[in-house]
């Protein structure tokens, strides 16, 4: 049997549907794919209610990247909320609100590394941990084995400040692993799923180094031939351009499963 639809049902339908604004392709296309990010973030329990973010550039433009917009959690964020800021500070477009810390640290990484194109920071407990450990991230699992030749420091400086911004800069030059002393963890990609697969590697070294030293007893450190191993044949798959992409194509399955609405 037919089926049919009122005219009034039709056009809620349609209505209802996401549009893409009066922007770019390239700029929709990465707020989806960024909005997409907070919400798979928020899957993994890797949230502090409204305080950590993640940008990306803009395609094709220059000095612009996209923020979250201050006091929205991770499970809010779509395409359209995102904040689109400059490099000077100032916002472009109709959300004005954002984390002037977080503007602090993305702007200094963009500035300092035009090769990047995403960055994403947390705050979990697992890597606040390790921050705040004098020694750090030790290659006593296979998840540090895959990060451990990228992984720097950052020691903790006054957040929202322009010596601050300067400082990251420096300190992210030639890192895409960043532990920020006392505070938390930070990755860099050439693309979103980039620095998404680093921040899940890097985050699962930190767990299981913190369940690992809570045993109370002597940890097992890889052999360094090991290591040195490893870290040559990771090297060669983080420098394709398709580093991440297969993880994140099975994480856009999963939000698209669930009926997750963040192209809107």
């Amino acid at each position: 049997s037919l089926t049919y639809l009122r005219y009034e049902d039709f056009c809620m339908a349609i209505t209802s549907l996401p549009t893409q604004p009066m922007m770019s392709d390239a700029e929709w296309e990465t707020r989806c794919d960024l909005a997409a990010l907070y919400r798979i973030f928020h899957h993994l329990r890797m949230t502090d209610l409204i305080y950590t973010h993640m940008t990306a550039r803009i395609p094709g433009e220059d000095n612009t990247f996209l923020i979250n917009n201050y006091g929205e959690m991770f499970d809010e964020v779509t395409a359209s909320s995102l904040v689109k800021m400059d490099f000077e500070g100032s916002v472009i477009g109709d959300q004005d609100s954002y984390n002037e810390a977080g503007f602090t640290i993305h702007s200094g990484v963009y500035q300092a590394r035009p090769d990047v194109t995403c960055v994403a920071h947390t705050h979990t407990n697992a890597g606040v941990a390790i921050s705040i450990t004098k020694q750090g991230l030790l290659p006593i699992s296979q998840d540090a084995a895959v990060v451990i030749d990228e992984v720097g420091y950052h020691d903790y400086g006054t957040p929202a400040t322009q010596a601050e911004c300067d400082a990251l800069g420096r300190s992210c030059k030639d890192i895409n692993c960043v532990i920020l002393r006392n505070h938390g963890l930070l990755t860099l990609g050439a693309s979103i799923p980039a620095a998404f697969l680093r921040m899940y590697f890097l985050e699962h070294a930190c767990s299981e180094q913190v369940a690992a030293t809570s045993l109370n007893t002597e940890l097992t450190p890889i052999a360094p031939e090991v290591l040195e191993d490893v870290t040559q044949r990771y090297g060669t798959y983080r420098a394709n351009d398709d580093f991440g992409k297969l993880e994140w194509s099975a994480m856009i399955r999963l939000l698209e499963r669930n009926g997750i609405q963040y192209k809107q």
